[in-house]
């Protein structure tokens, strides 16, 4: 058992725990992260980061140098001495799109005995509004403050979304419990929102929420750009000049996804239908979102009605710079391509099958395995190698001529210089010339 001295617990070694316990260690503080994976834990120990994020592990192994950072599975010998304990654990989404607290409620009735007094507990995981009152009552400690401190961290940058953040929330009943918080990140150069428990819990799901409309708005103006002849880059690029509007998220793509923004959306969506609330527009967002992928599959419908199909899927994961599947747009694409072909996915993220979320395709070691032999080939995530593959020798070891990009990743030119076709999202097909027969790679 590694000794710990300090002031900062953080229950939960997942992106937003392991993250936040980096991090804090790296602003200065001595921090002990607890979870009950030990196999988790001994890795970390050793200096091994499973996460695919920039910084982290190099964060990870200097903050355990100089003695800041410490990794345990057991809460009872670090929490006595904390002075803010953060709960940092998930709160996966239910069938009906309401928030499974079941793990906040487990950490909270477990530290409840180990608080010290004037001790405050932070809930960073992402919860509906009013999870401080049922926190605080499972609690049972007057002498305990409950603060919601919502996190905005993107997977690929986690760490300099929390050392370089464009705001940070801390949300609290007792205004001195909430500045004392809100003093763990001094030294980051970012306004500090001080407001009550309840908005602080809002603002996560009213962020995702938004993010959620504002994307699935982009891939409904893409596809009617298909219809109307227009080009959703010329389009949006004009669209995102507007100030009231920016740039950011108006880039077409298969579908948002990831650990977040789905299980938000759903949960703000429940949250709605909980109250009275006519959040119809976070409804629609979700539906057009799953109206979009299987259009995205659909571009495919010409090369599944051949016998035996076969489709090369390039990207799984949601994004690229990151080896997380949850929610992936690929998944359902995928799944409703492998009814009716044999499907060879690859990302360089993903070197092994995962049971129940990868069985219905074939892992390829490289994209040129992947490629060949398929009628078509589905581009679903934006990692930069795949800008550079040899599309010359793909095309010659294709069976088809297809390939569907839904990202705007690939040059045109060059795959048109390997005689394939191309579908981009919001743009016309490319119809190439005749591959000559010299043509080398």
């Amino acid at each position: 058992m590694e000794r710990y001295s300090g002031a900062v617990v953080v229950i939960g070694a997942g992106y937003v725990g392991l993250t936040s316990a980096v991090c804090l260690a790296e602003l200065g503080h001595r921090v002990a992260c607890v979870d009950i994976d030990e196999g988790r834990i001994a890795r970390l120990r050793e200096n091994r980061v499973d996460l695919l994020e920039p910084r982290l592990a190099e964060l990870l192994h200097r903050n355990r140098r100089r003695g800041r950072l410490s990794f345990h599975t057991e809460p009872t010998f670090v929490v006595p001495a904390a002075d803010d304990v953060f709960v940092c654990v998930p709160t996966p989404g239910r069938p009906d799109g309401s928030t499974d607290l079941s793990a906040v409620d487990a950490v909270t009735r477990r530290v409840s005995g180990l608080l010290r007094p004037g001790a405050r507990l932070v809930v960073k995981s992402t919860v509906p509004p009013g999870t401080h009152r049922r926190v605080a009552a499972l609690l049972g400690r007057a002498d305990v403050a409950v603060v919601s401190n919502p996190e905005f961290l993107r997977e690929g940058t986690a760490v300099a979304d929390f050392l370089e953040p464009d705001r940070i929330v801390v949300g609290a009943d007792d205004p001195t419990a909430a500045a004392m918080v809100a003093r763990l990140y001094d030294g980051i150069d970012a306004e500090v929102l001080r407001t009550d428990a309840t908005s602080a819990e809002t603002v996560k799901f009213a962020a995702n929420g938004f993010l959620a409309v504002k994307l699935a708005y982009v891939n409904s103006i893409a596809e009617l750009c298909e219809h109307v002849g227009a080009d959703v880059a010329d389009v949006l690029g004009a669209v995102g000049r507007d100030p009231r509007i920016g740039a950011a998220h108006l880039r077409p793509g298969p579908g948002w996804g990831g650990p977040c923004l789905p299980k938000d959306a759903r949960a703000l969506a429940a949250l709605g239908a909980g109250t009275g609330c006519d959040l119809s527009l976070v409804d629609a967002a979700v539906a057009v979102n799953a109206h979009h992928q299987r259009r995205v599959a659909g571009l495919l419908d010409d090369v599944l009605a051949a016998g035996e199909p076969r489709v090369a899927v390039l990207g799984l994961t949601f994004k690229a710079g990151t080896n997380d599947l949850r929610d992936s747009p690929a998944l359902p694409i995928t799944t409703l391509l492998a009814r009716h072909a044999k499907v060879s996915a690859y990302d360089p993220a993903i070197t092994a099958a995962v049971p129940g979320v990868t069985d219905h395709l074939k892992l390829a070691s490289d994209a040129e395995s992947a490629v060949a032999g398929s009628d078509a080939v589905l581009l679903l995530t934006d990692w930069p190698e795949f800008a550079r593959l040899p599309w010359r020798r793909l095309a010659r070891s294709m069976r088809g001529d297809l390939v569907v990009d839904t990202r705007n990743h690939l040059a045109a030119d060059r795959l048109a210089d390997a005689g394939l076709r191309l579908r981009r999202l919001g743009r016309a097909p490319l119809f190439p010339e005749p591959l000559a027969a010299s043509a080398t790679c």
